[in-house]
């Protein structure tokens, strides 16, 4: 079962900016009215998650993710894997951004910024169709090869993010002893401070010292002996 439809919709104001819709469900009215439900509660909420999945009835589930403050929102059976879902919705997010860059420049986010009226930007429902035709069948070869690079890409990520805290431990741990070689020689140069300190006090004050002796030694035999 394909998903049974898919939001694109502006995050700062939910306003619907494309939307496709499939012609056999009989309840679909009431799945429009949640989806808009979900987007207008996205408005000014800064906590909103950048993806989620959300169960609604008739074991449905709504799943939408946000991309450069536009919101994609779809709709699946319950059963629908939902990393499909949301690589589904990965693809409609780059091949509607990629869309609108083409028809607009770098003027783009300003024309979305600026829609006044709701499905400003339905000439790209075809976009929508043919993605939700694609996604039609979980178990399809294509989408089977999808779910593995998926998945082989999160492996990725999680060896380099380990590859990264074990290089990351191997640098605390050099900075440790970095920091404990910079506490032995700050020891041995308060050591040599102090040393040096009593040396300058001997050199300026030894001889005046030494006089003294000397004299007091003269003054003893003089008078004593």
């Amino acid at each position: 079962m394909p998903p049974l439809l898919t939001y694109a919709a502006r995050v700062s104001d939910g306003l619907p900016l494309v939307a496709s819709f499939s012609p056999t469900q009989e309840t679909m009215d009431q799945h429009k009215r949640e989806a808009k439900h979900i987007l207008r509660g996205l408005t000014g909420n800064s906590r909103s998650a950048a993806k989620m999945s959300i169960e609604t009835s008739k074991s449905k589930i709504f799943h939408y993710l946000i991309k450069e403050n536009i919101c994609y929102l779809t709709l699946t059976e319950q059963a629908y894997p939902k990393r499909l879902a949301f690589l589904y919705l990965d693809e409609v997010a780059d091949t509607f951004l990629e869309s609108l860059f083409q028809s607009f420049g770098d003027l783009w986010r300003q024309k979305v910024e600026t829609a006044a009226r709701p499905y400003a930007f339905i000439q790209f429902d075809p976009v929508l169709q043919r993605k939700q035709r694609e996604f039609v069948d979980p178990s399809s070869r294509q989408n089977a090869d999808k779910l593995n690079k998926d998945l082989s890409d999160i492996h990725s990520i999680m060896r380099k993010n380990i590859e990264q805290v074990l290089d990351r431990g191997e640098k605390l741990e050099n900075v440790s002893q970095i920091s404990s070689s910079l506490v032995d020689e700050s020891k041995k140069f308060k050591w040599g401070a102090k040393k040096l300190t009593w040396q300058a006090v001997i050199n300026q004050y030894g001889p005046f010292v030494a006089m003294g002796i000397f004299v007091i030694f003269v003054l003893y035999i003089k008078f004593f002996l």
